[in-house]
């Protein structure tokens, strides 16, 4: 347990190589319309990104890659791998995730001693994998069971946001702090709630997250890549 908590830190840790902090997911664009301008409408924002987008499709869909690696099945990895990607509905969203997957696939060969050859071989037979997929096989080969795995991915996700309104609405630290306290306390019920989902109900419908990150690819001046 022990070794595990230390393995789940150092997933969930800003300095995990993958590139997570170039991306604000439309943020940027919310803050340059206006929409996000405060603390309170930066909360507001991420807490519905949290509960809509995170908690409908992101979550769920994280557990099934877990569950697909517990059971070596490659087929369903590739099927919710595909059905992912699909989701991801604009451009950057897109990059992103393969980017991000990439990252992670290079860091995960670089450190083979520390991750099983099974995974490495799985790896090897899927082409594109998202960040999610990755994400759930390293969790599982490390350890970490399904229910920390996601709140430690959404927590990544959480504090990464705090960080882009920090630096582009700009809020203060204990701003930034105050919006990790108080949507962080949606995250428990998220992730048991998506544990338990069934597939006809995983749904990435969000349009106004959707709407953000298209009107970001031609934002003409910005700090992130999504």
């Amino acid at each position: 347990m022990a070794d595990a908590l230390i393995r789940l830190l150092q997933l969930a840790s800003p300095m995990l190589p993958v590139g997570a902090y170039s991306y604000s997911q439309g943020l940027e664009w919310a803050i340059e319309s206006g929409d996000v301008h405060d603390l309170a409408s930066a909360q507001a924002w991420i807490g519905d990104v949290l509960e809509i987008y995170q908690g409908g499709y992101e979550l769920p869909l994280l557990t099934r890659f877990y569950q697909a690696w517990h059971s070596a099945d490659v087929d369903a990895l590739q099927h919710w791998n595909a059905f992912y990607l699909a989701g991801r509905d604009s451009a950057e969203a897109l990059l992103e995730s393969r980017q991000m997957g990439y990252s992670l696939k290079r860091l995960l060969l670089d450190l083979q001693d520390e991750v099983p050859q099974a995974v490495q071989q799985t790896l090897a037979q899927i082409e594109t994998p998202a960040f999610p997929l990755l994400y759930a096989g390293v969790s599982l080969a490390w350890g970490i069971e399904a229910g920390a795995a996601l709140q430690a991915y959404v927590w990544s996700w959480l504090e990464n946001q705090a960080s882009a309104a920090m630096k582009t609405v700009p809020l203060g630290q204990v701003a930034g702090q105050k919006i990790l306290l108080q949507v962080g306390k949606g995250i428990p019920a998220l992730v048991a709630r998506a544990l338990q989902m069934q597939d006809e109900e995983i749904s990435n419908f969000n349009p106004g997250l959707s709407i953000a990150g298209c009107r970001h690819e031609t934002q003409y001046s910005r700090l992130f890549r999504s």
